[in-house]
């Protein structure tokens, strides 16, 4: 369930993986920095964008690594935070019980599964996202690759 309630809008949510988070804050990647900062941007100015816990918790996780960002603890907290502003899809075990029947069904890894369910239960058009297949259409969610040109 979200942690604040979302407002229909002319606009369709779309949803945000991690990876999309991570790039725009990795200063070592200069092509895919810029793109994933213009897609979160529009999220931005249109008020439509949406995570969940797992993103914001692997989010965090990257952001910290000394072998991935090295980003001091602070200040991944402060963009974690600035992230939970957004519609927050809390992971229960009714999401996770989906997940892994989607897992099944569906032929995707568990954890992009669970990205899947938090983006239907946030009522998202569509996934941003480097890690499912550009074009996809799981559950009725467009999947869009930022990075493909």
């Amino acid at each position: 369930m979200p942690s604040g309630s979302i407002d229909p809008r002319a606009d369709p949510l779309t949803f945000v993986d991690t990876n999309v988070l991570v790039y725009a804050h990795d200063a070592s990647d200069p092509v895919r920095q810029p793109l994933a900062r213009v897609a979160l941007e529009r999220l931005w100015s249109t008020r439509t964008g949406v995570v969940s816990t797992q993103v914001l918790q692997e989010f965090y996780g990257v952001a910290t690594s000394p072998a991935k960002l090295g980003m001091a603890p602070s200040l991944a907290r402060e963009i974690v935070q600035v992230y939970s502003s957004w519609p927050v899809i809390l992971l229960d075990p009714v999401i996770i019980l989906a997940a892994s029947r989607l897992h099944e069904v569906a032929s995707i890894a568990f954890w992009d599964a669970l990205i899947v369910e938090a983006a239907r239960v946030a009522g998202a058009d569509r996934i941003l996202s480097e890690d499912i297949a550009n074009g996809r259409v799981i559950s009725g969610l467009h999947v869009v690759n930022p990075f493909v040109t």
